[in-house]
């Protein structure tokens, strides 16, 4: 017999009874999803919860209630979907619309992953949640001066730093322990898409995952990425993978209407700032995107990192710095 959804039973019940989530359910819904997205994209998971728990009000708020939008993410110009508008640091200010709970949680992982501004908070430890704290207010996610302190009280004082220790491995058992499936690789920007998780038995679990029968997801840098095969363009992946066309030409730095060729490694998350190699001795014929993709690396920081000019011709037999800078 399937259990009920929490996330809709939850919401029902605020319109009807006028309950409110506490921040004790709060956590307890949405600590898997938080673990889930710091392994997928390296964003403590004490962070995603605490953030949630502030910009929602424990999911409470009206952005959370009326437009399942648990972060506060404005619109800006990428933004194509459904859209609420309320008064915030000016009036009247457009802010996204999510079909689940769990598209906010993705959407907000993928806000910081791609956007420059973030960029150097994925230099922190992950579990230096103090440093993503102040870095958050440093690259201007939030305007109040106090919101590195809301931020690392909250999870000082509901112990949310519990889950940035958290292996996958240890994931899968509490997944399994409490009936839980998450689904892989879901594009939650993407309002026609299903949720991310259930609480729904696990007879089938396969079922709900995202890959198909013969793609591998493999991993580079902590990366996601398929191997393109013969036949592959970038409409069929994105339509198998539950992914968006821009997604591909962004996290391979590809120009708009190009496509993939057959064994391109294929991104589908951003790439890092830096590799997990030291240096790299440059073959003949490389260019600095083929170094980039092999590393899963963005080529603007292999140009920083050796001090060179954007778009600089390399030679073969030198030798690029992909982590740390060339003195």
């Amino acid at each position: 017999m399937k259990i009920v959804f929490i996330v809709i039973f939850i919401q029902i019940a605020v319109v009807v009874f006028g309950q409110k989530t506490t921040t004790e359910e709060y956590i307890e819904k949405y600590k898997y999803i938080a673990i889930k997205e710091m392994h997928d994209y390296k964003i403590p998971a004490s962070i995603t919860l605490a953030q949630g728990i502030l910009e929602s009000g424990s999911g409470n708020s009206r952005l959370a209630v009326e437009a399942n939008n648990h972060f506060g993410i404005k619109c800006h110009n990428d933004w194509n979907g459904k859209k609420i508008y309320k008064d915030d640091d000016a009036k009247n200010e457009c802010f996204r619309v999510y079909k689940t709970p769990e598209q906010s949680f993705r959407d907000h992982s993928v806000f910081l992953a791609t956007r420059d501004r973030y960029s150097f908070l994925f230099d922190y430890k992950i579990t230096d949640y103090e440093a993503w704290a102040k870095g958050l207010k440093k690259a201007g996610y939030a305007t109040n001066d106090k919101y590195p302190k809301l931020l690392i009280d909250l999870i000082e004082r509901y112990g949310l730093d519990q889950y940035d220790k958290i292996s996958p491995k240890e994931l899968e058992k509490m997944l399994k322990k409490d009936h839980v499936v998450l689904n892989d690789s879901i594009n939650y920007s993407d309002p026609d898409k299903s949720p991310v998780y259930t609480f729904d038995s696990l007879a089938n679990p396969e079922s709900s995952m995202l890959q198909s029968p013969d793609r591998e997801i493999l991993y580079n840098n902590r990366i996601k990425y398929v191997i393109a095969k013969k036949d592959d363009h970038i409409e069929l992946l994105a339509d198998e993978l539950d992914m968006f066309i821009w997604e591909f030409y962004k996290y391979n730095e590809i120009p708009k209407g190009s496509d993939v060729k057959e064994n391109m490694i294929v991104y589908l998350q951003p790439k890092r700032k830096k590799a997990e190699v030291k240096t790299h001795v440059v073959k003949k014929g490389e260019t600095v995107w083929d170094i980039s993709q092999k590393y899963g690396i963005k080529t603007i920081w292999i140009y920083k990192r050796n001090n060179l000019p954007i778009g600089a011709q390399i030679t073969e037999g030198q030798e690029l710095i992909l982590r740390g800078r060339k003195k």
